[in-house]
């Protein structure tokens, strides 16, 4: 059965309703030279809510502030049946060493400066962007809860952490009472299944939902790159900066073209694009709340939209996890082995899931 932007799903541990698609607004600006201009954000906004999605992403150093800016004139007629999300910890002045990482000053500024531009007195969500290895969690996680208690944020979430400082987190904050930890938010898709080796797994254990972003994996799912982007300086013909930035963070190789021609052949059999084959993809893995999608067009939009109505047969999802594949690692293909479950267990059997 299809799902709809208003077929809602849990987030985390919690009551909280999202549409199972968020909308990424990193494209609402073109400050980092790709992007939307302001009339065209607008029409990618309308176009997400008018079809019942409520899940809106953000962070507040995309575009430099320019996007929580622009969200807080679209939202101002609709701000209470949104769910609104953005992030601290990335630097917003240079040169000062304060003005980032994941301590409370950071903390108490960027949550300020956020409220001031999203033009509203909450955050239903804020995440943790990017860990810095400095910050005690205690302090993180405490002054997350003074502000929930304040009213100025509502739910708290983690981004581009460990899997074991997250775990660690979540359960401090049980045990001590504070606000726990609801969402994770992690890079995620075909060319990218590093998180099933602990992310994921951590996350459904401790009551996370996941918000997968990329999951067109910088447009390579999409078909956007071919062979002679393997050059990354190359990549820039006819595509802007964003294209020749994916090819040099390394996600332009041969195995990920190779991942890419599986997604363009099962999206010619199903009648869909490749986009929305990958997205799809994503979206059915029970870890998985809401992917985080992005566009710089409303076309662009709506085609997204569309992996809402894919439906695999066994064979290709099969297909599609054989060219995906990766090696879980140490300790997970191990405990997985035969040897292993031999000396453990023997013949035994045992029902699980009940």
């Amino acid at each position: 059965m299809p799902l709809t932007l208003d077929t809602y799903r849990l987030l985390g541990r919690s009551g909280l309703r999202v549409s199972p698609l968020a909308l990424g607004t990193a494209t609402f600006g073109t400050e980092w030279g790709w992007g939307a201009e302001q009339d065209d954000a607008r029409k990618l906004y309308d176009t997400y809510v008018e079809r019942g999605g409520n899940f809106i992403d953000t962070a507040n150093t995309y575009t430099n502030g320019t996007s929580e800016r622009m969200l807080g004139e679209f939202i101002r007629d609709r701000r209470e049946s949104l769910v609104l999300a953005t992030k601290y910890t990335t630097l917003r002045r240079p040169g000062d060493p304060n003005s980032g990482g994941a301590h409370r000053k950071s903390l108490s500024a960027s949550v300020e400066a956020s409220l001031r531009r999203l033009n509203t007195d909450y955050i239903d969500l804020l995440f943790l962007h990017v860990w810095d290895f400095t910050t005690p969690v205690e302090e993180i996680l405490r002054g997350m809860d003074d502000l929930v208690r304040q009213g100025k944020i509502l739910y708290v979430a983690m981004s581009n952490a460990p899997a074991w400082e997250i775990s660690r987190m979540q359960a401090i904050a049980d045990l001590r009472g504070w606000t726990p930890l609801i969402a994770l938010q992690i890079e995620y898709s075909l060319i990218n299944r590093a998180g099933e080796r602990d992310l994921i797994p951590m996350a459904r254990a401790m009551g996370l939902g996941v918000t997968p972003y990329s999951p067109l994996g910088g447009g390579v799912l999409s078909g956007t790159y071919s062979r002679a982007d393997l050059n990354a300086a190359s990549a820039d013909s006819g595509q802007g900066n964003r294209k020749s930035f994916n090819a040099g963070l390394g996600m332009v190789t041969e195995h990920t073209l190779a991942v890419a021609d599986v997604v363009g052949e099962v999206a010619a059999e199903l009648g869909h694009t490749p986009a929305q084959v990958a997205l799809a993809w994503t979206l059915r893995n029970p870890g998985v709340t809401a992917p985080v999608v992005g566009a710089r067009t409303p076309q662009q939009l709506v085609g997204n939209l569309g992996a809402l109505d894919v439906d695999f047969t066994a064979d290709q999802l099969s297909r599609l996890d054989e060219a995906s594949a990766i090696d879980l690692g140490y300790p997970h293909d191990l405990l997985a082995s035969d040897h292993i479950r031999t000396v453990v267990g023997g013949d035994l059997r045992i029902e699980t899931g009940r």
